[in-house]
């Protein structure tokens, strides 16, 4: 399941977010060895405070197993800024409708063989390529622009989602080479990735059920009583899930209350109220 993160509704998900900075410091930090910057177990760069769209993948316990960051080329952006080498002296990229792709990462650790995909390239990776495709078409976006290093670059290959040009030239950054590659957002990119992986169907969350699964979560981490749960798992509306916590909150006091994201009316979309 993919979950678009945006500057419209990143209040309502701040542990999602909070988890996936997580697994960025374990897969560059820790596992690839990237000089990042790491601070209390999170990674997290200057372009993070650009309010970028960041495209998460859930597993069916919407832990966060995959992310990808988008951000707009007509302002800082890593191609620009931070990998200008691959360039080669040549003006970075900047159109409203190009897009650039950064941090992609997927959490093997939590990937069984059953979510492997063809190729052995998971559904979870194939997953979040449909999410990035099909969040940017329908937005806008005709491109994506995205730095990769060679193993990435083969990973789009056998997925059938090869990049139809490259940017500069490939160069040495750091412990590996990494090469700036071009994407387009056609429906005919989607389906081949979609059809490569039997994706079938909307890849995104609901975010209600989102939201009401990750309160049951708090719920049982407070060691709370099923009861109080079922409260939840019952709650149709904004205002029923701020019911059902307020419940807890008098029956067991506000220590044994959920931490959430405030307010808690604004968790939940308006497609559920």
């Amino acid at each position: 399941m993919i979950l678009i993160i945006d500057a419209l509704n990143r209040h309502r998900h701040q542990s999602v977010l909070d988890e996936m900075f997580q697994l960025r410091a374990r897969v560059f930090g820790e596992r690839l060895g990237w000089d990042v910057r790491i601070e209390n177990g999170r990674e997290i760069d200057e372009f993070d405070a650009l309010d970028p769209a960041y495209v998460i993948g859930l597993d069916d316990d919407y832990n966060v197993v995959s992310c990808v960051r988008a951000l707009q080329t007509t302002g800082p952006h890593m191609l620009a800024d931070v990998f200008a080498d691959i360039l080669q002296g040549e003006p970075p990229l900047r159109s409203a409708t190009l897009w650039e792709s950064t941090r992609f990462c997927v959490d093997t650790e939590r990937l069984t063989l059953s979510g492997r995909g063809p190729g052995s390239v998971s559904r979870a990776t194939c997953e979040l390529m449909v999410g990035s495709l099909e969040y940017a078409r329908n937005n806008g976006i005709e491109d994506i622009v995205t730095v990769i290093d060679p193993v990435m670059n083969r990973v789009l290959k056998r997925s059938d989602n090869a990049p139809y040009d490259y940017v500069g030239e490939t160069v040495q950054m750091g412990k590996t080479k990494a090469m700036a590659a071009l994407l387009d957002c056609s429906e005919e990119r989607i389906a081949r990735v979609r059809a490569f992986a039997g994706i079938e169907g909307s890849v995104f969350v609901d975010e209600a059920a989102l939201v009401k699964a990750r309160l049951r979560k708090a719920a049982r981490a407070e060691g709370l009583t099923e009861y109080f749960i079922d409260q939840i798992d019952m709650a149709s509306s904004p205002e029923e899930l701020a019911a059902a916590l307020a419940l807890i909150d008098a029956v067991l006091g506000p220590q044994k209350g959920i931490a959430t994201e405030p307010p808690l009316t604004e968790h939940v979309p308006d497609s559920a109220r």
